[in-house]
């Protein structure tokens, strides 16, 4: 089934926050890590500014979160990967504490303690973790619980097309589909793992061809599209809900950035990245809404502007929290 107007416009002002929330990190994330003019022995410092430690961003494959999360409810639960950000403003984590986790502040997710790749919302059943393809066994948990609470809950987890390539994906898909669990399985494709390219590190073209090793569905979505995405994923969830197990989704989608901020990128194309912006997805979707009425030069400017309000807030919201006491360290940590 299409989407409704109200799904399309909810995924237009996602992608749209999702977007600028990146691009506004972007900026903050480079001060104080480049030196002010070129020395010898003076290079990028990760360690530097207000948000240290590695960034994954994700601009251009926001249409794999919105596709996707148009259909949870509440209780269905997201698992992320190192990039998660678009994953986790489309399933509604709280924008003011991710942000201050990332700043490093006792008002964030985790207190200031997870960075960027571990963000965790509980009110909202989001999480995310920086071990590649460790997200899938995890999703499988959330979906055996529901399923023993006989609830119609479902679970998704997203990774790129590299952790496809891990034992952990295969072992989360064979248990799935032995217990039919409520899960997706959803494979960002964006060409690249890390600085390899797919077609040196993955045997089959699409892993989608994957799942009838597991006897399930495998879905491969082409185009960057966002609403293609959601009409994909949208019999997936539901045949999840009936209690007739998990779905494989693929999506061909396109990583503008490199694969870190900081990255070189000396091994992509200089042209490569451009070139994918021409059929950048928010335009894209955006047409689409001013096509059908739903948009206009008037509505578009206010959501644009509602969404730099929010963004703005979120980041003086972690600019300006504490960070935490010293003594926290020892606290929220295992211990013999």
């Amino acid at each position: 089934m299409e989407p409704s107007s109200e799904k399309l416009l909810w995924m237009y002002k996602t992608m749209i926050e999702i977007r600028e929330y990146e691009e506004a990190m972007v900026k903050v994330y480079l001060e104080g890590k480049l030196p002010p003019k070129i020395q010898k022995g003076l290079a990028f410092d990760i360690g530097a500014g207000p948000v240290p430690g590695e960034m994954h961003l994700a601009a251009g494959q926001e249409p794999v979160a919105v596709g996707v999360c148009a259909h949870l409810h509440a209780e269905d639960s997201v698992v992320g990967a190192h990039r998660p950000h678009h994953f986790a403003i489309a399933k509604g984590v709280r924008l003011n504490e991710m942000t201050a986790e990332m700043f490093g502040k006792v008002t964030g997710l985790g207190r200031g303690k997870g960075g960027h790749m571990h963000l965790f919302d509980p009110k909202v059943k989001f999480s995310c973790g920086g071990i590649v393809g460790a997200g899938a066994p995890q999703a499988c948990g959330a979906a055996l619980a529901a399923k023993k609470m006989g609830k119609d809950w479902v679970a998704i987890a997203f990774f790129g097309e590299g952790a496809a390539n891990q034992g952990a994906f295969h072992e989360a898909l064979n248990l799935a589909s032995l217990w039919k669990l409520p899960v997706l399985f959803v494979v960002e494709d964006n060409s690249w793992g890390i600085s390899v390219p797919k077609s040196m590190s993955t045997s089959v073209a699409s892993n989608a061809d994957r799942a009838a090793a597991y006897a399930m569905p495998g879905i491969r979505v082409d185009r960057n599209d966002a609403v293609d995405v959601y009409m994909a994923a949208g019999e997936a969830v539901a045949r999840a809900r009936r209690g007739e197990g998990p779905t494989l989704i693929e999506v061909k989608t396109d990583r503008y950035l490199g694969h870190f901020q900081g990255d070189p990128e000396a091994y992509r194309p200089k042209d490569e990245a451009p070139t994918l912006r021409k059929d950048d997805p928010i335009p894209a979707l955006g047409a689409m809404l001013r096509s059908r009425g739903l948009l206009n030069d008037e509505t578009d400017a206010g959501i644009r502007a509602e969404i730099a309000a929010r963004i703005e807030a979120a980041y003086e919201f972690g600019r300006s929290s504490p960070y935490p006491e010293a003594s926290e360290a020892l606290q929220h940590v295992f211990s013999s």
